[in-house]
């Protein structure tokens, strides 16, 4: 199969399960009945695995093709303003983070980082909208939480980029091409 249209489809395959994941996660009631609004991420799971099986401007992409067949298929504007400044913020801040290298941060703090980074994106802009800052005292709370969720999110990438074969060979390819290798604990 031709390399591009191979690649086309990854991106495809990986936006459609993150709107799916998406979609499945915005009927879920709240589990916080302490943190109103507060939800798990798990469609982060597919950004995730984007950061490690493609190039930055492929991942990037797909998180705004996620964004935008998300919110047009069950969200708002104002749903949409806060997932895309969460989003953004926590994919340039996971991209940061594992610009550190694998000696020194793991997948799971990279995707815990973005837990956090996505709840500070989403109350800046409340607070602006609020025209208050007290919205940011909610971001302990979040946070807490966020890097929770961050934790088993990138527990089950982990898990994911190891177990199968498919993402295990995007993620050889795209370490090939950067001379970085992440996995250590490969599949036996």
């Amino acid at each position: 199969m031709n390399q591009r249209l191979r690649k086309i489809i990854f991106i495809a395959l990986l936006v459609a399960q993150g709107v799916v994941i998406g979609l499945v996660e915005n009927m879920i009631p709240y589990p916080f009945s302490f943190a109103p609004g507060a939800k798990l991420g798990l469609a982060n799971l597919i950004t995730i695995i984007a950061i490690f099986t493609m190039p930055k401007k492929d991942s990037f992409l797909l998180v705004w093709m996620r964004l935008i067949l998300t919110t047009l298929l069950g969200g708002t504007l104002s749903t949409f303003l806060y997932s895309m400044s969460g989003a953004l913020l926590s994919y340039f801040g996971m991209l940061l983070v594992k610009g550190l290298g694998p000696k020194r941060v793991s997948i799971i703090g990279i995707s815990a980082t973005g837990g956090f980074m996505h709840n500070v994106g989403q109350l800046v802009p409340a607070s602006f909208i609020a025209q208050s800052w007290t919205v940011m005292l909610y971001l302990p709370v979040l946070s807490f939480l966020g890097i929770l969720s961050g934790i088993a999110i990138g527990i089950a990438a982990n898990y994911l980029l190891q177990r199968v074969a498919t993402l295990r060979q995007f993620q050889t390819e795209y370490e090939a091409k950067t001379k970085i290798k992440w996995q250590i604990n490969e599949k036996k």
